[in-house]
């Protein structure tokens, strides 16, 4: 999996949020506001990482077991494929 060209991560005062530009933003009207581990595995979808690799940074990043970590990603994921997110 990977971030759709045209999507952004930015740091804006105290919020994390992802911005669509350039040809991206004629489809996508809005902005995405992530929590840290939103921001966590977007930074890992940014660099095409699969569940396999998301779970397991997952589990070396915070203090959960693997069907929780592998129950989270499965729901950010489908969130972000629900929008047109990820390719």
């Amino acid at each position: 999996m990977k971030v759709r060209e045209g999507f952004v991560l930015r740091q804006v005062a105290d919020a994390t949020i992802v911005v669509p530009s350039g040809k991206a933003s004629l489809d996508f009207n809005g902005m995405i506001t992530l929590n840290d581990t939103g921001a966590f595995l977007w930074k890992l979808l940014e660099q095409g990482a699969d569940e396999e690799a998301m779970v397991k940074a997952m589990l070396s990043e915070y203090e959960v077991d693997e069907e929780t970590a592998r129950a989270g990603i499965k729901r950010f994921t489908g969130k972000l494929e629900k929008e047109g997110l990820l390719v």
